[in-house]
């Protein structure tokens, strides 16, 4: 005959085991204890909290998945089916997640296992959203799997440049930065990607000589980089070979020069144009234009020389390219030379792409062109150098402002030079006098302000 043994607690003396009858609670293990399973047994009853258990180890070809798992699923090398766990339970649960961010070009086929439903339909799920994740239900047969959550972020360190202030515009992978006055470009992030950007910096131009027949401006200082780390787009000369800088995550603040404000003046009075930085470049402003018997001043793109001023003596144009840098910022000046005692003409601005004119011609420098903006824009031309003629038909004499925005000497009736093309750098003209006395107003042309253009790979 069998014996029964009734108590009301058997407890382990360190507190590992308890069963307690009055409360149905069986307690197993303290705290800090680890609770092992043996060999061949199972659990039943626990249930689940909505989570899975992860397989660490990514999928690449298709599979049948098991409720309770979730999988990393790699479609690198191609699309993968999926199909869901065999004889489901109510509760029943998988998920599944993009490992490389490729399921929007290499697809997840989500299958039903025979008769089974996906949201109440026996047929295929397709997930095709780069960086998804999915978590399935089953929850009867009428419905089957049903998606509880859905995650279509992609949640990733970025490779790439991250980057923010001024006008911000894209171009396949790349974006432009466009500053058109002061500024911070703030890099938050940089990486294997990207690290380096390009560049186009140009400082304000000069404005033209005023009083009695001016010289042009020069154009601010013209730099700019390759376009090797950001698209290989067309380049001015000035490129040519020139590296793209390293940047960092942190601040740099954008100084965009001002031109130079015309004035009603002669000698060398009227002022150049100032300075553009980013980072450690740092572009010139253009030189001023002077009134008569006067040589042309130095800067980013130096200035035209003054007219004669009847003493027949002619006078050299300004130097550019100062202070020095390679590949040059900028040319030099025209020079005025005599034409007459009646015809005194001055020398045209320097561009960043050729040298001002000699008086009788006057004309300003030509600027250069790059695509660093996606389109084709000519920049940082001279200004058109003036003077004063008692012949009218010597008025034609009177300089042309360089391509890029250049301003012309002033109109033939005699006064203010035209201005520069605002954010091109470009240089302000010269004023004229013709015929002699005309105008009282002698004021040279302003020159136009620069711009800051940075561009990067962002994907």
């Amino acid at each position: 005959m069998a014996s029964t043994i009734k108590v009301n607690n058997i407890q382990k003396q360190c507190g590992a085991n308890i069963i307690n009858e009055s409360t149905n609670t069986i307690t197993i293990g303290a705290s800090g204890d680890t609770i092992t399973l043996a060999c061949g047994a199972s659990q039943t009853g626990f249930g689940r909290t909505g989570t899975v258990d992860w397989d660490t180890t990514a999928k690449t070809a298709s599979f049948t998945a098991v409720s309770g798992n979730g999988y990393f699923v790699n479609t690198t090398s191609g699309a993968i089916t999926v199909t869901t766990p065999a004889s489901p339970s109510a509760g029943d649960i998988f998920s599944l997640a993009d490992y490389a961010a490729t399921w929007q070009t290499n697809n997840v086929i989500v299958t039903p296992n025979g008769s089974d439903k996906i949201g109440g339909i026996n047929s295929n799920a397709t997930l095709s959203t780069e960086g998804q994740s999915v978590t399935f239900v089953y929850v009867d047969s009428t419905q089957g799997w049903v998606n509880t959550m859905d995650s279509t972020s992609n949640v990733r360190g970025n490779s790439f440049i991250v980057a923010t202030g001024g006008t911000v515009t894209c171009c396949g992978d790349y974006k432009i930065h466009t500053f058109t006055g002061p500024g911070t470009f703030t890099v938050s992030n940089t990486g294997p990607g990207s690290s380096t950007v390009d560049y186009l910096v140009i400082a304000g131009g000069g404005a033209g000589g005023g009083a009695a027949g001016g010289s042009g401006a020069g154009a601010g200082g013209y730099r700019e980089s390759s376009g090797a780390a950001s698209g290989c787009y067309s380049v001015s000369p000035l490129g040519a070979c020139v590296s793209a800088l390293p940047v960092s995550a942190t601040a740099y603040p954008i100084t965009v020069g001002a031109g130079g404000t015309g004035v009603n003046a002669g000698g060398t009075s009227a002022p150049p144009g100032s300075d553009s930085t980013f980072s450690t470049i740092t572009s010139a402003g253009g030189a001023r234009g002077v009134g008569e018997q006067n040589n042309g001043s130095t800067g980013g793109s130096g200035g035209g020389a003054g007219h004669h001023g009847g003493a027949g003596v002619p006078y050299s144009g300004g130097a550019g390219n100062t202070p020095p840098v390679a590949p040059p910022q900028g040319q030099s000046g025209g020079g005025s030379s005599p034409c007459g005692p009646t015809d005194r003409l001055a020398g045209g601005g320097g561009g960043a792409g050729a040298t001002g004119s000699t008086s009788p011609t006057g004309n300003g420098g030509n600027g250069v062109t790059s695509s660093i903006t996606a389109s084709p824009v000519t920049r940082a031309g001279g200004g058109g150098g003036g003077g004063e003629s008692a012949s009218p038909s010597n008025l034609s004499r009177q300089g042309s402002g360089g391509s890029g925005g250049g301003g012309n000497s002033g109109p033939v009736s005699g006064g203010v030079g035209s201005n520069g093309t605002v954010n091109t750098g470009s240089g302000g003209g010269g004023s004229v006098r013709a015929p002699q006395p005309a105008s009282t107003t002698y004021a040279g042309g302003s020159g136009g302000s620069g711009i800051v253009i940075i561009r990067y790979k962002f994907q």
